[in-house]
């Protein structure tokens, strides 16, 4: 898939080829860290990759984010407060709940993309109740931070190649 989305960035006119990397990094698994790296193997010079990169990245959690508050403000008003809290949690829920209460939302945004895409990790956070514009604070900052760690990585790699 790697090669695929290169591919696709290179075969963009020069002056598009930023948008390839903007629309490669929207994808879940791809988001800003490879996103950048398939920007500056396509030859972009690096800030140009990085912020395309975190632009598509960002304007996707942004959906998720959003798409996933909607979500929860419909099924609390449909269930009403007090049924909500007789409600017994499943177990998965009672763990991310505990994950979250012990690493807190900066420490679930900057260390899920290791495992989690960070449009699931985001969403996941706020169905959870956590604050929406914390989450959205944290995940860009975490985009922010991949992508300048696999920009390191990437030009590191263009210049031994080289």
């Amino acid at each position: 898939m790697h090669d695929a989305l290169v591919d696709f960035t290179q075969s963009l006119p020069v002056w598009l080829q930023w948008l390839g990397v903007m629309a490669a990094a929207a994808i879940p698994f791809v988001e800003s860290h490879f996103g950048t790296l398939i920007g500056v193997v396509a030859g972009l010079p690096v800030p140009v990759a990085m912020l395309a990169a975190i632009a598509g990245n960002a304007i996707s959690m942004l959906a998720f984010v959003f798409a996933a508050s909607a979500a929860r403000r419909k099924v609390l008003a449909r269930r009403g407060a007090s049924s909500e809290d007789a409600e017994e949690p499943s177990a998965r829920r009672q763990k991310v709940k505990r994950m979250l209460e012990r690493f807190g939302v900066p420490g679930v945004s900057l260390l899920g993309p290791m495992v989690v895409p960070n449009q699931f990790t985001s969403s996941i956070l706020v169905s959870l109740g956590a604050n929406r514009t914390r989450v959205i604070i944290w995940t860009l900052v975490s985009i922010v931070m991949w992508s300048a760690i696999f920009a390191l990585i990437a030009q590191a790699g263009v210049m031994l190649l080289n």
